[in-house]
């Protein structure tokens, strides 16, 4: 664990877990300033809320419901250009162990903090703007029996997060009918054919996505990297895994923005249980 006057980073979660480290806003001079955010349903709403509201003004929740929202304001509003920030603090759920509580437990390890910010707009000016993807299309359901999936209470204590067993499960029974309805747009190139940046709910989750679909290793790779260096860090998650799709695409010196490939899926999971999936085209590069 290492210190500083901005955040924790906790690192050697597990190699079983698939993270490495995560980064806690809440440091050591915080908690101890604020000793009920380390007592199991002690009340303390009002220091989570304070911390939260002088930190995160402006708070997110699903990356890719915001590259939705931000699609739309910029494709309806002529020479629009959208800065669009996704901000996560788990200082509204963070707490003391439990042995009752065990989901909670899971919570505090593997939920990081992050933000993350990019500018979407339409008609990019040539040889002035240098757009990295396009957006195509997006949507949003419920997964059918998923009632109490992911839930989160808020009470005096803070927000109380509870989680079943069963989520990877439920998301790869139920998310294949929602991919191939999202892959139409892109004329329903196979899934190894496209870049994926899936939410990292867990490492459970990503293998069961990756089992279902007959995923490639190589497919998932960012997306298991951000996990691995960041943790869960909600809806931040999705934008940096697009950012570190670009950075390897970069690096590898890929045709295209997205790897290679020249189709993509933003997958976000979220309570509900909530899949948001939102559809983009990679740019060619001059590689």
């Amino acid at each position: 664990m290492v210190n500083n006057r901005n955040a924790t980073a906790i690192y050697g979660l597990g190699k079983n877990s698939g993270l490495n480290t995560i980064y806690f806003h809440c440091t050591e001079d915080i908690l101890k300033a604020n000793p009920s955010m380390c007592t199991y349903l002690e009340p303390s709403f009002d220091v989570r809320q304070d911390i939260a509201i002088i930190d995160v003004p402006r708070d997110a929740s699903g990356g890719a419901t915001v590259l939705r929202v931000a699609e739309d304001l910029a494709e309806n509003n002529k020479g629009a250009r959208v800065l669009t920030v996704v901000s996560e603090l788990t200082c509204v759920t963070f707490r003391a162990p439990n042995e009752e509580h065990l989901d909670n437990l899971v919570g505090s390890a593997i939920f990081g903090d992050g933000a993350s910010a990019l500018i979407i707009g339409s008609d990019p000016v040539p040889h002035v703007e240098n757009p990295q993807f396009e957006f195509h299309w997006s949507g949003e359901t419920i997964l059918p029996e998923s009632d109490g999936a992911i839930e989160g209470r808020l009470t005096e204590a803070g927000l109380i997060c509870h989680l079943l067993k069963d989520v990877p499960g439920l998301i790869s029974r139920n998310t294949l009918p929602i991919f191939n309805g999202a892959i139409e747009v892109a004329g329903s190139p196979s899934w190894n054919d496209l870049f994926w940046c899936v939410h990292p709910g867990g490492r459970a989750i990503l293998d069961e996505v990756a089992k279902t679909l007959s995923l490639k290793p190589e497919r998932l790779e960012a997306t298991r990297e951000i996990l691995y260096n960041y943790g869960n860090i909600s809806g931040a998650s999705v934008l940096f895994i697009l950012d570190q799709t670009r950075r390897r695409s970069a690096q590898k010196k890929s045709s295209t923005t997205g790897e290679g490939c020249e189709w993509g899926l933003v997958v976000g999971f979220g309570p509900g249980l909530t899949v948001e999936v939102a559809v983009l085209k990679a740019i060619a590069t001059c590689h």
